[in-house]
């Protein structure tokens, strides 16, 4: 068989619905999928029973490869070349669309059908968000309904196009990581037994970001979009200093000095992204929040995911199911 190339691409994520488990699904959650950056993995299979992983992040894509084909059960070897991968620990979802692009590349070169509650489970992903694994399925800002304490994947409840024009300015700042791991683990277990309250964010979500979302008003999106961010960082500041990560908050401030109304961090950040209203727009503000952000911060300008992951085979190309 020939070499099959899976790409995917990154995700912010903007908000928690129970982040603290207050109901009988907790976490919850939504967010898009953005063009760059990107996971490029190839995958093709060996004539021995070896796993072997080159390329980018090679000890998290072995571990990747190792487990979902364990639990995919194949049998044969494989061989993995992570082409592109997307910076870890970012709030990007770099393990996530890691994990997903390697377990469908190795269903694929193994002739095994996995929709994406499967990726999910070969990869061990999504144990509290499945943002990542939806937004791999299909293109479009998704909505998921919460875990509970079964272990199945948090269900897909909505998904809806992010407008054409609509364009998003990315800003990594450099160095520095979000929280992730055993940290992060830690602290949610910790919020569980807090009184922290709910935030109001199924209420901004539902009255008013997403009707600004298909009415394609960037204002009334962006003024949801920004309360849903302090609702959410309120409740995080306490473990990453801030109502924003101390890197990222002065990056959100400039976007929202230079009129961006929709503005936040994804996850625990360090990435700051500020969605505006066309592809001109979107130009000026990066040549601007380069100026005040500096070189310790990558600014671009990126477009929405259109498409989803997909797979690729010598030149025929086909999109994810």
């Amino acid at each position: 068989m020939s070499e099959i190339v899976v790409t995917a691409p990154a995700r912010l994520h903007f908000g928690m619905l129970d982040p603290a488990g207050l109901g009988v699904r907790r976490f919850g959650g939504f967010g898009v999928g953005v063009e760059s950056p990107r996971v490029v993995v190839g995958v093709r299979p060996r004539p021995d029973e070896k796993v072997v992983v080159t390329g980018r992040q090679v000890d998290r894509a072995r571990t990747f490869a190792q487990r979902a084909r364990s639990r995919l059960g194949i049998g044969g070897g494989v061989e993995v070349d992570v082409r592109e991968a997307i910076p870890p620990h970012m709030g990007l979802g770099s393990g996530t669309k890691l994990g997903l692009a390697i377990a469908r590349g190795l269903a694929e070169v193994a002739g095994i059908a996995a929709g994406p509650e499967q990726l999910a489970v070969a990869s061990g992903r999504a144990a509290r968000s499945s943002v990542g694994v939806w937004t791999f399925a299909s293109p479009g800002l998704v909505i998921e309904a919460g875990v509970t304490d079964e272990g199945s994947i948090s269900p897909l409840i909505a998904r809806h196009p992010i407008p054409e024009r609509w364009r998003c300015v990315l800003a990594l700042p450099l160095g520095v990581e979000g929280l992730s791991g055993d940290a992060e683990q830690r602290f949610f277990g910790r919020l569980r037994d807090s009184d922290k309250a709910e935030p109001s964010v199924s209420r901004l979500l539902v009255t008013a970001l997403l009707p600004g979302l298909l009415a394609g008003d960037i204002d009334e999106f962006g003024v949801a979009l920004s309360e849903i961010q302090r609702a959410m960082g309120s409740i995080f500041a306490s473990q990453q200093g801030g109502v924003f990560h101390p890197r990222a908050a002065p990056v959100v401030d400039a976007l929202q000095t230079m009129g961006v109304g929709a503005v936040g961090q994804s996850s625990w950040g360090p990435t700051v992204y500020g969605i505006v209203d066309g592809p001109e727009r979107a130009a000026d503000v990066v040549d601007r929040l380069r100026i005040a952000a500096g070189a310790d911060t990558d600014v671009n300008v990126v477009d929405f995911d259109r498409r989803g992951a997909w797979v690729g085979q010598e030149a025929s190309v086909r999109e994810l199911a």
